[in-house]
């Protein structure tokens, strides 16, 4: 696979082009469903599985990427993305064609499968086409196709229910789907893999049976099950026994599917963990911050996506930036730094904003979030690809991809359960406080209202008018009192994010400085040899 390196610069530009065509596809059918599953939901029924149209989805993907990152270091990315784009392709045509929810849950389910292929091998043939020096452009480029993707996929979902079939949600984009597999049919070179070693099939069984456990108990801790309860002890418990059966299968197989060595490079490591840290703090800004800006800003729906947009649009010009940046110099740990540090300042300003915040301010704080989120965000994969050897690089990629990813999920599982630790702590004061204790109706009122209900104008409006015109005024206050209670709940988010991305910080000064490698053919990384201290001197 290394050869790829010596391609013509021509060629390598149209095999990136054709790259970046199949995670754009990928990602917007992932960002389409969000504002379109509601109406899909009126359709087909089934909202009690609302969720699982998201959580299969992740599951799918996390196993996959994982999973194939060790495959295609053995049989080549070629083979990879084409089967990944394939069988996005078929999930993709099967949820528009889906008749109850449980069809859509399966078929989002292929489109996982499938998503999760693209996405580990896209970032992995970076690493085949480029040397670690050029790979930062590139990077910053693909990360700035997910926010692409998180502009444009919101909103087309939105405008495509409200003015056409919603099984369009699902097809409009297969026509960049046919077209970027013929691109990587046609320009990708077929990998010179050698030698074929035994797949660790063991090995990948019991690490999907440490994920997937684990990731459906955080999905559901705090939500549909208590944290202390059996169903998400139990999980936990399945995922701990599977962990201790996979680290004894890894250690003895020849050709792990994880192989042990590489947490021993303390710049994989450190890098998977502030990988991890980071996926906390992205997550807690992007699903959380709409409850803000709607719940209790006020703002609607639509105005809240467009909010929202100046967080994405920041985080694709810093990244893109910090790409170039990275390969004109070589240097990338006071980027990482500077990029973990304004993000940490951006949830800050985030939790300090209250119910008078305008939508200008939201606006302006979102850019300082996104500005540091593009800074760090793509460097990781290029300090975690620069300190393994070529023959690792498949895995490699791959792990950093599954730590964020895992990082998303623990942190909207855990944020969720702050937010509504601290909703209820605001309101059993309130329950004893004016204007809540003038009036025992409302006051029966205020103890049964969900403050979801901010989020609906429409359910507001109906609230209001079964109220008599002369308790009005002490219903404004209530709601206003719910909109505080719910600014409470989502600045301890807010903080912890700051918490989080400040721990990111600390250790990223522990994460070594070493040179970006200017070819992918220089034999062993220095941090591949642990006992080679004398190649560990990170850059003056």
């Amino acid at each position: 696979m290394e050869h790829m390196e010596h391609l013509d610069t021509r060629k390598k530009v149209a095999i990136m082009l054709a790259i970046m065509a199949s995670m754009l596809f990928a990602s917007l059918n992932q960002t389409i469903v969000g504002t379109s599953l509601p109406r899909i939901v009126t359709v087909l029924g089934g909202i009690e599985y609302f969720n699982w149209v998201f959580t299969i989805f992740m599951l799918a993907s996390s196993v996959t990427a994982i999973l194939v990152g060790k495959l295609s270091d053995i049989y080549g990315r070629k083979i990879f993305i084409l089967i990944g784009l394939g069988i996005f392709m078929v999930g993709s045509f099967l949820c528009g064609t889906a008749s109850d929810m449980i069809q859509l849950i399966i078929y989002r389910g292929i489109q996982g499968f499938g998503g999760g292929m693209i996405m580990s091998t896209a970032f992995t043939a970076v690493g085949d086409l480029f040397s670690p020096r050029e790979r930062g452009r590139w990077q910053g480029l693909m990360s700035s196709v997910f926010g692409l993707s998180s502009v444009l996929g919101p909103t087309l979902g939105g405008y495509i229910v409200d003015h056409f079939d919603w099984h369009w949600v699902f097809w409009i984009f297969l026509p960049v789907g046919v077209v970027a597999f013929f691109l990587i049919l046609r320009l990708f070179p077929s990998a010179e893999t050698g030698e074929k070693k035994r797949i660790d099939y063991f090995g990948s069984l019991f690490l999907t049976f440490t994920m997937i456990p684990m990731l459906l108990a955080f999905s559901w801790a705090g939500e549909n099950y208590a944290w202390t309860s059996f169903e998400i002890l139990g999980l936990f418990a399945i995922s701990i026994a599977a962990l201790t059966v996979f680290i004894l299968i890894e250690k003895r197989t020849e050709n792990p599917v994880l192989p042990l060595d590489l947490f021993k490079n303390k710049i994989f490591t450190l890098s998977n963990v502030i990988g991890f840290l980071i996926g906390i703090g992205m997550f807690s800004a992007i699903m959380y911050m709409p409850f803000f800006i709607q719940g209790v800003m006020g703002t609607s729906a639509s105005k809240s996506g467009f909010v929202m947009m100046f967080m994405t649009l920041s985080m694709v010009f810093s990244s893109t930036i910090t790409g170039q940046v990275v390969t004109r110099t070589g240097k990338y740990k006071k980027l990482a730094l500077a990029g973990g540090l304004i993000m940490g300042i951006g949830m800050y300003l985030l939790s300090a904003m209250d119910t008078d915040t305008s939508n200008r301010m939201a606006a302006v704080n979102l850019i300082i979030v996104g500005l540091g989120l593009g800074m760090a965000f793509p460097i990781f994969n290029l300090t975690v690809q620069n300190a393994v050897s070529h023959s690792n690089l498949g895995v490699a990629t791959a792990s950093i991809q599954l730590f964020r990813q895992m990082g998303g999920t623990v942190g909207v599982s855990v944020m969720g359960s702050i937010m509504s630790y601290r909703m209820e702590t605001k309101l059993a004061v309130g329950e004893t406080t004016p204007p809540a204790n003038t009036f025992s109706g409302l006051t029966d009122k205020l103890k049964g209202l969900d403050p979801q209900i901010l989020l609906s104008p429409e359910q507001l409006e109906h609230l209001r008018s079964q109220i008599p015109p002369e308790m009005s005024g002490i219903f404004d206050q209530m709601i206003h009192f719910l909109r505080e209670a719910m600014n409470f709940a989502l600045s301890g988010v807010f903080l912890s994010g700051m918490g989080v991305m400040f721990l990111a910080v600390f250790l990223t000064l522990f994460l070594p400085e070493i040179p970006l490698r200017t070819s992918n053919s220089e034999g062993e990384s220095p941090e591949q040899n642990p006992s080679s201290s004398a190649d560990l001197q990170p850059q003056k």
